[in-house]
């Protein structure tokens, strides 16, 4: 079976997921969505309201900053990369979600990986890097620092909602996505360019 077929076929054993109290306030789960052979994965926290409604991804602001983030590294949602949550229902009010939340929801999240094997994974966020490395991490510690676990490539950095109530943090930001492409000019596509950080600036 192909990336996406297996993918196919984990959806509706996560759609149907009644795990925890999560899903008796959502409208729908939200499965993720993006390339199924990206070797470049993003998670974030959970879904909001306009996820929630559409059951996609980052969909409202922070989505469509994250989206932009994205094309500054020469990528498309579509093509490049395959967006994820730690959660896959909204949390009421867009509270965050438990660590118990969370631990419940992660078997569909690490079933994922296994399909997807990406090569680097960009956590978004305090509840993305506490969920998946350490819960004992902050993120304005760990940010733009690479931790290799599993095989793979890690990157904490801010969540796209931090940016939206502080764009201060963007430059930042913008510093751990370059250290970003260039492990994946190193690991996946060495010729991999990108509109405002060309291969020749480095």
């Amino acid at each position: 079976m192909t990336k996406a077929e297996r993918l196919d076929d984990l959806r509706p054993k996560v759609l149907a997921c009644r795990a925890c109290g999560l899903r008796d306030a959502a409208t729908q789960v939200v499965f993720g969505e993006g390339s199924p052979n990206a070797r470049l994965v993003f998670i974030g926290e959970g879904p909001g309201a306009d996820e929630d409604r559409l059951g996609r991804p980052f969909v409202g602001r922070a989505g469509q900053l994250l989206d932009r983030m994205i094309a500054a590294m020469g990528m498309t949602r579509f093509d490049d990369v395959y967006i994820l949550n730690v959660v896959k229902c909204r949390p009421p009010g867009n509270r965050t979600p438990t660590p118990e939340e969370w631990t419940t929801c992660r078997p569909h999240l690490e079933q994922q990986l296994d399909i997807l094997d990406p090569a680097i994974i960009v956590l978004l966020g305090s509840t993305a890097l506490k969920a998946l490395i350490d819960p004992t991490l902050r993120i304005t510690q760990m940010r733009g620092q690479w931790i290799e676990r599993g095989g793979r490539w890690w990157m904490p950095t801010y969540h796209p909602a931090a940016l939206l109530r502080n764009p201060s943090l963007k430059r930042e930001t913008w510093e751990d996505l370059k250290r970003v492409l260039d492990k994946y000019r190193e690991l996946v596509n060495p010729r991999h360019e990108s509109p405002h950080y060309p291969i020749i600036s480095h």
